[in-house]
């Protein structure tokens, strides 16, 4: 599949090549391995894994070609096939084998550590915006991962989370790692909840996205995960509107 999104001084397309794939594998590896104190690294300097191979891979490039973000499409036509996803590893998502509906696994969200320039976010969601139309996508999910695996540093985030941000029963994931931090219940500074909330699971968020009653803790990673959907029909208009403007 190709596509090409070009917004301002950068420009979102598909990997087209293996040499683009190791260009994404890189980046991952400077962000969720050197940049993240990860010491489980690869020789080869590439974070990579088998999902990889089936996955559609964006890339966004600056006016002068450097790779500045990528992350990583799985596209299912249904539901059923939820177990074989990256996801699938760490929940049990016995329940989304029902949703109706071709659904897509986004992952390996990354951004250059150098970069800080808005920009950067809003051609990446308008790029998923216009695959998730293009393609009639009703669902879109991942695992949103928190730094660390001190889950005492994110109590305020996975209480808000609880309170307000839980799945529905009927598609909620269940438990299946033997390592989980359950979300917990009572007050919380909604201020510090969402200081220490990742930018892209806020994102999700404001999308009327849904997550886990639990996180996994991924030792191996140095992270906390979090499954979070987004069902594309409930997505509030307004922010829908917004999200398809940057796509056109």
């Amino acid at each position: 599949m190709t596509m090409m999104l070009r917004k301002g001084c950068y420009v979102a397309r598909f990997a087209q090549s293996d040499a683009d794939v190791i260009a994404a594998q890189r980046l991952r590896y400077l962000c969720f391995v050197t940049g993240a104190g990860n010491g489980a690294g690869r020789s080869d300097g590439l974070d990579r894994d088998p999902f990889d191979a089936d996955c559609l891979h964006m890339l966004v490039e600056d006016a002068g070609g450097r790779l500045v973000a990528c992350f990583r499409l799985l596209h299912l036509e249904s539901a059923a096939r939820i177990g074989q996803t990256y996801a699938a590893q760490f929940y049990d998502l016995t329940a989304l084998q029902a949703f109706v509906g071709p659904i897509v696994e986004m992952g390996r969200f990354c951004v250059h550590p150098d970069l800080r320039d808005p920009d950067v976010l809003r051609i990446a969601w308008g790029a998923i915006t216009r695959f998730v139309d293009q393609a009639g996508v009703r669902l879109l999910f991942g695992c949103a991962s928190f730094a660390g695996t001190d889950a005492s540093v994110y109590a305020a985030s996975f209480s808000q989370l609880r309170a307000a941000h839980l799945a529905p029963p009927l598609w909620r994931p269940s438990v299946k790692s033997t390592e989980v931090v359950q979300f917990p219940t009572g007050s919380f500074d909604p201020g510090l909840a969402l200081q220490r909330m990742p930018p892209l699971l806020r994102t999700y968020l404001g999308m009327g996205g849904w997550v886990s009653d639990h996180a996994v803790v991924d030792a191996a990673m140095n992270t906390l995960h979090v499954f979070t959907g987004v069902e594309i029909a409930a997505i509030p208009a307004g922010r829908a509107r917004a999200l398809r403007a940057v796509a056109a």
